[in-house]
């Protein structure tokens, strides 16, 4: 069987760090909620949005409040994110994941967005069509690091963990692979620095989405 390549997706393929910051301060302004500031905001980038609200506002993600919150966070999402998805994406992207589609690589995506907004996302992008699955963190009991969103893919290709690889710019990401027992390439570009991802252990470490696709091209399609 084909390889298999599992993205993430803020922080990997899209330059999205800014855009959800400023998303989260309107919902924060909207909702008459005082500012958590910009850093706090980035260390929940990653987490599905109702622990990531949890955590900010130190509330239980039951809390009425968040739910309000999510809802307002998605309204803003489709407003400010969506129409200019395509600009977001990272350098080489689109090309690199038109040329690892064309080479038989099977491409899925495992993240803590909902599915509906990264399926979303993609296709404004017009990228969606060369991924196979898309899994959200409405698809699994546990997200990331948790392995559940690696095993659904691994299950719905048919595939073991040695056929697939994991991309990702957090130690949420790297964990998760860890956890599934697969191989794993951490992006230095996104979220968390390279001392950080280190730690997590990664099999591969890229500087910039060209390194990813030589990581792919040197170690996995061989």
């Amino acid at each position: 069987m084909n390889k298999i390549i599992i993205f993430d997706l803020d922080g990997t393929l899209f330059d999205t760090s800014r855009a959800i910051v400023e998303t989260f301060n309107a919902v924060f302004k909207g909702l008459n909620i005082p500012l958590v500031g910009n850093e706090n905001i980035c260390t929940t980038i990653g987490l599905p949005l109702e622990k990531a609200f949890a955590t900010l506002l130190n509330i239980s993600p039951e809390e009425a409040l968040i739910a309000k919150a999510v809802e307002q966070y998605q309204l803003q999402y489709r407003r400010c994110i969506l129409p200019k998805a395509k600009e977001l994406l990272f350098p080489g992207v689109e090309d690199g994941l038109i040329s690892l589609n064309k080479k038989g690589v099977k491409l899925s995506v495992a993240t803590s967005k909902f599915t509906a907004s990264a399926t979303a996302l993609l296709q404004a992008a017009g990228i969606d069509v060369v991924f196979d699955e898309v899994i959200g963190a409405d698809h699994v009991s546990k997200p990331k690091p948790d392995p559940e969103s690696g095993r659904k893919i691994l299950e719905y290709y048919g595939a073991t963990p040695e056929m697939a690889v994991m991309v990702g710019d957090t130690t949420h990401d790297i964990h998760m692979a860890n956890a599934v027992g697969l191989r794993s390439i951490a992006v230095t570009y996104g979220i968390h620095n390279v001392d950080v991802l280190k730690e997590a252990k990664p099999t591969w470490i890229a500087n910039c989405f060209d390194d990813v696709l030589r990581i792919i091209e040197e170690n996995i399609l061989k």
